[in-house]
């Protein structure tokens, strides 16, 4: 037998277990559930351009009206040709039509990352670009997909907004990473 030392819920776990493949995932997390529309979104910290400007998504959507999309990764082609250019591109209208005060883009990569990707498309004054190094926040929202070719845990892509801290619409692409559901054309259309 050998002996497993494990954190579990905040508390230090020993116990004597045969030799066998134990699943630390499934130690580690309660039973939680995708976000659904009602929801409070989780306050999370997210990086922006550095790892030095934090942004909590508790205080980005407080009072606001804030649409959040997430993406598998920064620079990768679904993103890059099509997901972010469709919310720079719709920017404008979605803030005038819908009265959207900000749009997010999230993804599980660093903020410099980030950074580069939203110069790249513009999207300056248009999408903020903040990056979930750790996957905090993809965890959080239970959105996470395992990729091992973009290196292991990423994002489902979806979008989602958010009305003074509640989710009021949430759109999971049913793949985790196909291109419809999730896209700018289709927020508000629920």
């Amino acid at each position: 037998m050998r002996v497993l030392s494990c954190k579990f819920l905040g508390r230090v776990v020993n116990s004597a277990l045969p030799q066998q493949i134990i699943s630390l995932r499934s130690l580690s997390r309660t039973s939680a559930a995708m976000v659904k529309v009602g929801d409070s979104l989780p306050a999370v910290d997210l990086f922006e351009d550095s790892p030095a400007n934090k942004i909590n998504t508790g205080d980005l959507v407080n009072g606001k009206k804030v649409i959040i999309f997430g993406v598998p990764g920064a620079f990768t082609p679904g993103c890059s040709k099509t997901h972010l250019p469709g919310y720079v591109s719709s920017a404008d209208e979605l803030k005038s039509k819908q009265g959207v005060d900000e749009i997010v883009c999230v993804s599980v990569n660093d903020p410099f990352v980030m950074s580069a990707w939203g110069k790249e498309h513009g999207a300056a004054g248009k999408v903020r670009l903040l990056a979930d190094p750790a996957g905090g926040f993809t965890k959080a929202l239970d959105v996470t997909i395992d990729l091992p070719p973009l290196g292991g845990v990423r994002s489902k892509r979806y979008s989602l907004v958010v009305e003074n801290g509640k989710v009021t619409e949430l759109n999971v692409e049913p793949d985790g990473t196909g291109l419809s559901c999730s896209l700018a054309n289709n927020i508000g259309k629920k």
